[in-house]
């Protein structure tokens, strides 16, 4: 068994698929939107299906995968009659992955059948879930104890990672939340489980970002729309790690302006609160004996379920200044406290603001 140490990557190390799949977290972005993977071997894709809890190996893996695809294909032939060849018609999910990263008919007609298979598969987890007769509290410990084993078994063998914090929201924190949203629907609260990772530096978060992503949490179930990244200028990134920035500049990579995205609009966040946030709908593969009280039903939905989980990452910097000021948990508390007081008394009003400062420091400007 490799250990961590051996798998992790610090920036000069990433490869395109590495890049691309950090770009899509710190966007917030769909994976339906991709047009070709970037798996350079089949031991990266097999990595990839893991990190689902899906394993390569194992037959009754194997046949649920090909389930899956047989699904998608005659969907595709069913509403769209898309032409797939003969040959792609009985590959195996690793051999479609490693065609999606490749060119031509094959590597297309490949990601679109794995696009709905990502579907597919996703449905049937949520399905899964509800057929069982899990409590919350349940399901959240199945997902503790693989959240805790991956960043546990990170900072045991001395990776960057020096905290890590994990909890529950408890109900007063949902009532307040929800009581501050426009949306009252309990599914949109997204962070009832939330992690927080502090790497030791600001270089460290996108290489603990992407470990996280091949082992824990793959980049494929970002909930699209839900990331913050207030913490890492990928120019400044680029700018003094010549391979990285190489990986931006890839012909296949889809070329877009990269900016600090701001796109969760948090009414009640400082503007000087430094964070990477995203939220992850997390694949947590249960064991057998709780599966053995699955329905009928649900018997062919594969072992999988999906749980929805924030993650924050920081460096340990921005963890101090973090703690300070308008920034400060307690003060954020404060100003949604208000607003829900005065929306309950009043209907909806403009929310106490912290002031205004940059999150980063602004670039020096160069004369014309």
């Amino acid at each position: 068994m490799t250990s961590p140490r051996s798998e992790f990557r610090a920036l000069d190390q990433l490869t395109l698929q590495d890049v691309e799949a950090i770009r899509t977290i710190l966007r917030g972005e769909s994976v339906i939107d991709w047009q070709r993977l970037f798996f350079a071997d089949a031991h990266a894709a097999a990595e990839f299906l893991r990190a689902q809890g899906l394993d390569p190996d194992d037959k009754r893996d194997r046949e649920r995968m090909d389930s899956v695809r047989d699904e998608a294909i005659a969907y595709l032939r069913r509403n769209f009659e898309y032409p797939i060849p003969r040959t792609m018609a009985t590959m195996s999910t690793l051999d479609l992955l490693r065609s999606a990263s490749g060119k031509g008919h094959k590597q297309v007609c490949a990601c679109v059948i794995l696009k709905v298979m990502h579907i597919i598969h996703h449905l049937s987890g949520r399905e899964l879930l509800y057929s069982l007769p899990l409590s919350d509290a349940q399901v959240f410990q199945h997902v503790e104890e693989k959240i805790y084993r991956v960043i546990g078994g990170m900072m045991a063998d001395g990776l960057p990672v020096v905290e890590f914090l994990g909890g529950r929201k408890n109900r007063d924190s949902v009532y307040t939340k929800l009581l501050s949203k426009s949306e009252t629907i309990a599914a949109q609260i997204y962070d009832k489980l939330r992690f927080r990772v502090v790497t030791r530096s600001t270089d460290d978060v996108l290489p603990v970002l992407n470990y996280l992503s091949r082992k824990l949490f793959p980049f494929s179930y970002l909930i699209p729309s839900e990331s913050k990244n207030t913490l890492v200028d990928i120019r400044a990134v680029a700018k003094d790690h010549p391979t990285f920035a190489s990986h931006l500049r890839d012909p296949m990579a889809r070329r877009r302006e990269e900016v600090l995205a701001d796109l969760v609009d948090n009414r009640f966040s400082a503007r000087s609160y430094r964070v990477v946030h995203f939220v992850v709908d997390l694949p947590v593969r249960l064991p057998d004996e709780v599966l053995a009280d699955a329905p009928p039903s649900a018997r062919d939905l594969g072992a999988v379920v999906f749980v929805l989980t924030e993650f924050q990452l920081v460096d340990q910097a921005a963890e101090t200044a973090n703690a300070l000021g308008d920034a400060s948990h307690e003060r954020y508390k404060e100003r949604q406290r208000l607003a829900v007081r005065d929306r309950l008394r009043l209907g909806a009003q403009p929310p106490p603001r912290a002031p205004r400062a940059p999150s980063v420091a602004p670039r020096a400007r160069t004369k014309p």
